[in-house]
């Protein structure tokens, strides 16, 4: 008998909810509004999401992701930066009202990643590291089979590594951060840049004029079509990204790393800038096997199916 566990995945906009079983196949979704500016009133959708769910399927636990840095015990979010949490016992307070019931909380990028090595691109793998190449740079970093989480639990914050010192100011207080050159936005900063140049981005620019700004939709079209000024403006970011994958593989080493986010689905248009610069990068290129560069498989479901099957590692562990 397949043993069934919930994942539930907070969203800015929306929360997410599935049954899994221990094989990473959902046998039941559910989506809800995310009432991301009332924290009490996110506890209350979790909790009658997991209620609805577990009233028709026997399950292991449930798991709950969220953007943010969660301690290594996976209970309490330290701090969530689009939901009004700061040092938020959120499993204490799901466990008081579905009671028998075992709760874990953790990072969603942990969560996605986690789903990708054990389902996904880095299944035959023993060590992986991910990047989400979304609105930021979410990361997720697999040694030994294990998920990597550090001494407090927020191991792993491969955004914030930083690549430019002295360079572009991030979100999170610092400078220079990956996140502000290898992310979704950093690409429409990029391709605006090129547009402003004209030559080759006169597309991107007339593209612009017409629409009243640039957005990921527009250059990901472009990207599809194969205008040349978007197809620089994603080289530039593969080009951040492969540096920064060549400091990390200089750490930890990885076998593969894997990329999921809307930016991922370009496929090799991104990955071949990432691995030209991770090789002109690397220390002592040439002396030892070169990881292998995959973008993401599970794509929208990753956040979910990661949650439950952490959910029943940890009931399991208990």
């Amino acid at each position: 008998m397949l043993v069934h566990a919930i994942g539930i995945d907070i969203g800015g906009t929306k929360i997410a909810g599935a049954v899994v079983t221990e094989l990473g196949e959902i046998v039941e979704e559910a989506r809800r509004p995310s009432p991301a500016d009332d924290p009490d009133a996110m506890v209350d959708t979790v909790v009658e999401m997991i209620s609805d769910l577990a009233s028709r399927h026997e399950v292991s636990g449930a798991g709950v992701a969220a953007a943010g840095f969660i301690d290594a015990a996976q209970s309490t979010v330290y701090y969530a930066p689009n939901i009004a949490w700061r040092n938020e016992p959120l499993r204490a307070r799901i466990e008081e009202r579905l009671p028998g019931l075992d709760i874990t909380v953790d990072n969603d990028a942990n969560a996605a990643g986690w789903a990708e090595f054990r389902f996904g691109a880095g299944r035959i793998y023993s060590d992986m590291t991910m990047l989400t190449i979304g609105t930021g740079v979410g990361g997720a970093v697999v040694v030994g089979d294990r998920l990597l989480r550090g001494g407090f639990g927020t191991g792993g914050e491969i955004g914030h590594l930083r690549v430019v010192p002295g360079g572009l100011p991030c979100g999170c207080g610092a400078r220079g951060c990956i996140e502000q050159y290898g992310s979704g936005r950093a690409l429409l900063r990029m391709a605006g840049e090129i547009a402003d140049a004209g030559g080759i981005g006169r597309p991107l620019a007339e593209a612009r004029e017409k629409a009243g700004k640039l957005d990921g939709g527009i250059v990901g079209g472009l990207i599809a079509e194969g205008d040349p000024g978007a197809v620089a403006a994603l080289r530039e970011l593969g080009g951040w990204l492969g540096q920064a994958c060549a400091s990390i593989g200089a750490v930890l080493d990885p076998q593969i790393f894997v990329f999921g986010g809307g930016v991922a689905v370009a496929g090799d248009l991104l990955l071949d800038p990432v691995r030209e610069a991770y090789l002109a990068h690397l220390p002592a290129r040439g002396y030892h096997p070169e990881p292998e560069f995959l973008v993401a498989e599970l794509v929208n479901d990753a956040g979910v199916v990661g949650a439950a099957d952490l959910a029943r590692l940890h009931a399991d562990a208990r």
